[in-house]
């Protein structure tokens, strides 16, 4: 089975390329590296320069083969930036995933796996959040996901394409076996920021607010490992090539940590004093975000088989020790 995986030098995406390899798959990886790392490529998959934003490319990746599917995992992922700079949001993640989606089915591609967000649910009503839980985004980057949903969720019933939507809490880890060897690029959440402020004390770690309703004030977040995220991709694309059934998803674990948790975990682990700085709330920022993924658990048959916090922040300073 052939797949595009676009987005595949990136952090996420480099992890399911290797997933799909692993499991048999003809990758071609298509990605602009404006985030993304040749080097991080596993060398037995294809690679193509290009944007999602560009229909020249776009014209140009269908031309060169046939495919059977699509992982899309490229877009900006900044919930904090996106309230900043909403244009960039508009152009990657919906001029970017609906011109994409449209060569899919110009092309007869009809296997699409989106890589989605918790944001689309906004403050939630009830913890933790079912994927029958409103969509009512609090940021323009949770927007931007929640569009494409749509658009997808059209299509599906219309007949022109099946799709499995994968809404992420937060991804973190890297791979066991070491095989990515250049870290994410500008990383945005929490676990990364950390060990970049380990290895330069100049950047600081900022704490965005101590007064929510949590046990230590600061926000709690449902924190799954890298690998168990490319594991339900490949698990998706198998599902919806065998059955006439579209999937919205939750990825995560169930479990929640606080942001001082976190810092305190990563402590224990490094065998390094971290200081930080309370500053004032992101806008778009809530109280708790934790998964029930019953659902992902039962229709994929997946598990959680990595992400304990141990091991998420082990192999992520592991990591960060070798840059």
């Amino acid at each position: 089975m052939k797949l595009i995986i676009t987005g595949g030098a990136g952090y996420i995406g480099s992890h399911v390329v290797l997933e799909a390899i692993e499991r048999g798959y003809d990758v071609t990886v298509f990605d602009d590296l404006s985030k993304g790392f040749k080097e991080n490529i596993d060398p037995r998959a294809k690679f193509i320069f290009g944007s999602t934003c560009s229909e020249n490319d776009l014209e140009r990746l269908f031309d060169l083969n046939c495919y059977d599917g699509v992982i899309h995992l490229a877009a900006s992922k900044a919930a904090g930036e996106s309230m900043i700079n909403p244009s960039k949001y508009n152009e990657n993640n919906i001029i970017g995933g609906l011109k994409l989606i449209n060569a899919c089915v110009d092309n007869g591609v009809s296997l699409f796996v989106f890589s989605s967000s918790a944001a689309v649910y906004g403050t939630p009503n009830l913890v933790p959040i079912g994927e029958d839980h409103p969509t009512l985004p609090t940021n323009y980057y949770g927007f931007s996901k929640l569009v494409i949903e749509n658009s997808l969720a059209w299509l599906g019933k219309l007949g022109k394409i099946r799709y499995a939507s994968l809404r992420y809490f937060n991804v973190a880890g890297y791979d066991l076996n070491r095989r990515i060897s250049v870290v994410e690029k500008n990383p945005q959440n929490l676990i990364p920021i950390i060990m970049e402020n380990i290895l330069d004390k100049e950047l600081g770690i900022n704490v965005f607010g101590d007064d929510y309703n949590t046990k230590d004030g600061t926000g709690i977040r449902d924190y799954i490992h890298v690998t168990d995220i490319a594991k339900a991709h490949v698990k998706s694309i198998e599902y919806l090539r065998n059955n006439y059934e579209d999937l919205v998803l939750n990825l995560g674990t169930g479990e929640g940590y606080s942001v001082l948790e976190i810092i305190n975990k990563v402590k224990i682990i490094s065998g390094i004093n971290l200081n930080y700085e309370i500053i004032g709330r992101r806008a778009g920022d809530v109280d708790i975000l934790v998964a029930n993924v019953d659902k992902a658990r039962k229709i994929l048959d997946w598990e959680t088989k990595h992400s304990n916090l141990e091991n998420i922040i082990t192999t992520t300073w592991d990591m960060y020790k070798r840059k």
